[in-house]
């Protein structure tokens, strides 16, 4: 068996830089009132002896675990298969890691899971929560709200309990929509039909609400429910042209839709875009790009959106509130910010 040494210690870096236990202990928690000349002999002793700081003592000066909690209302076949996850994930991860802070990812699939995750928040063991893929009946928001915990929500909220002070992250989901539509009509399409998202979730019910502004009337009947999936896709695919065999041009809600489509309107002899056009929504590029022909999307930045939750929260703890200091940006946001969205032309449209 190999033997460890010991672990160097507050008294033993407080030595080395000829300074007091106190003063050490201030520097590497980051309080303020240390002369600079103190702090960085303490800085550099810290790192000559290799000191690591005990992170249950220093919550007890700090009031601070430097984790955050990432809850994705998902089973986590889905997370772990959907680039959309991926991207938010590394947003949120890199924004974390920037300012020293853990992430802690829990996901929910059954009711169990949700008393789980609700324990977890109320024990004390991260400073904040980034939540997002919820959908209105999800119990989700009140228990991190009984928790007591900082939120910040990734997607607009689709419930209303009657407060103003719900911190969120969205994309111009709506406006998107418009845009893509928009494109299609402007490429003389004029039997365009949409293949929806989960209509529980604000985005997809966002984006529906585009299509049905641009073509009022002229879309009814020319709609299937799918589920951002690109199985929910094709099935929708099927759907619309054993309805609508002259349809000329797709807007799916999401890349994976997108990507659905594509191959069931392969499959049916339909030239893409000669005889129908698609377009999807996101331009995750592991989808988009890879897509036979490439894909013409709405692009979101959800990488950023991801960067963007996690430095609301840290600010909002930073300022000792439970929120952070968004900007509205858009006419239904009072308490969120609402990103830009972009067409992106491919081969599809």
């Amino acid at each position: 068996m190999t033997e460890t040494a010991p672990r160097p210690t507050l008294e033993a870096v407080a030595e080395r830089a000829g300074v007091s236990r106190a003063t050490v202990s201030r520097v590497v928690n980051g309080a303020q009132g240390v002369r600079e000349a103190l702090a960085e002999r303490v800085r550099r002793a810290v790192e000559e002896l290799g000191y690591v700081p005990n992170q249950a003592a220093r919550s007890l000066v700090t009031r601070r675990h430097d984790a955050v909690a990432v809850v994705a209302a998902e089973p986590e076949t889905r997370v772990f298969a959907d680039p959309y996850f991926a991207q938010q994930l590394r947003g949120i991860s890199k924004e974390l890691t920037a300012h020293d802070n853990q992430l802690v990812l829990l996901l929910t699939e059954g009711r169990e899971d949700h008393a789980r995750v609700g324990r977890y928040l109320a024990g004390g063991h991260v400073d904040g929560a980034l939540v997002f893929s919820l959908h209105p009946d999800d119990p989700l928001p009140g228990l991190v709200r009984g928790a007591g915990v900082p939120t910040v929500f990734g997607g607009r909220p689709g419930w209303d309990d009657g407060r103003d002070d719900v911190v969120y992250v969205d994309s111009d989901n709506r406006g998107g929509a418009r845009d893509a539509v928009r494109h299609l009509a402007g490429l003389g399409r004029t039997r365009v039909a949409h293949i929806t998202g989960p209509l529980d979730q604000t985005s997809a019910a966002d984006r529906l609400a585009g299509f049905r502004d641009v073509r009022g009337d002229a879309g009814r009947g020319l709609i299937a429910r799918g589920d951002f999936t690109s199985g929910g896709g094709e099935r929708a695919m099927r759907e619309l042209l054993d309805r609508c065999p002259d349809l000329d041009a797709v807007f799916a809600a999401n890349d994976l839709t997108a990507a659905g489509a594509l191959r069931v309107l392969r499959e049916r002899g339909r030239r893409v875009p000669d005889d129908v056009a698609v377009v999807g929504f996101d331009d995750m590029l592991p989808v988009a790009e890879q897509t036979d022909p490439p894909l013409t999307t709405v692009r979101q930045d959800i990488e950023g959106m991801g960067r963007l939750m996690a430095r609301l929260l840290l600010r909002g703890l930073d300022h000792g509130t439970a929120a952070g200091e968004p900007a509205p940006t858009g006419p239904d946001t009072a308490s969120g910010v609402v990103l830009p969205t972009t067409l992106v032309r491919r081969a599809t449209a």
